[in-house]
């Protein structure tokens, strides 16, 4: 089994959201979405990131947007760094794919939020662009809207928020393998793709 804990505002997250499926698929694999508010993750365990963003270091700044790119290109995708509106508030989209989860619909709506955020560049904190992103992924907007208002769906992603810090993860994506082996980010795939190999 391998456990997705993601959230749409994160670019590397797009890339591993792209690239784990054929990973998990290629080993007979169980993928476990888990959408989580990144930003709780930071404000509980990681406040080091704000820091980052408010004095980057301009060289590694420029060789991560190179090292984006690079990714990018490799997984076939087009991301657009900075985007506008960074860091978006992705509050609605997330609570969006814990509603649509269990109807079997979340992949398709959180692949046209990352498309629509990081292809695009389109705010997917306005609900304009949310409408357009449920209507592009079979989505109906009104179900959608009284859906994220749900009680139990945003106690759902705040579970899922605080089950990720008390594994001990500090960012998004984070991969579990088997519940306890734990792999971040997009550039782990090669390790994750050896740990399955072990299993295996």
């Amino acid at each position: 089994m391998i456990e997705f804990y993601f959230d749409c505002s994160s670019p590397w997250t797009y890339l591993a959201f792209h690239n784990i499926p054929p990973l998990a698929a290629e080993f007979g694999e169980e993928i476990v979405w888990k959408p989580i508010l990144v930003g709780g993750v930071f404000n509980a365990v990681n406040q080091s990131v704000y820091a980052s963003r408010e004095n980057p270091v301009p060289a590694k700044a420029r060789y991560m947007l190179k090292d984006l790119n690079d990714w990018a290109r490799l997984s076939g995708l087009s991301i657009k760094m900075p985007p506008s509106v960074f860091p978006v508030n992705s509050v609605k989209a997330m609570r969006g794919c814990i509603w649509l989860l269990p109807q079997g619909r979340m992949v398709d709506f959180a692949t046209a939020a990352f498309e629509a955020y990081w292809g695009r560049d389109e705010d997917i904190s306005k609900d304009d662009v949310l409408t357009r992103i449920c209507k592009a992924s079979g989505v109906d907007p009104t179900a959608f809207f009284d859906g994220i208002g749900q009680a139990g769906v945003k106690d759902a992603l705040r579970a899922n928020t605080d089950e990720l810090i008390a594994r001990g993860g500090f960012g998004s994506p984070t991969i579990f393998v088997d519940a306890d082996d734990m792999y971040f980010g997009n550039d782990r795939a090669p390790l994750i793709r050896a740990a399955l190999e072990r299993k295996d």
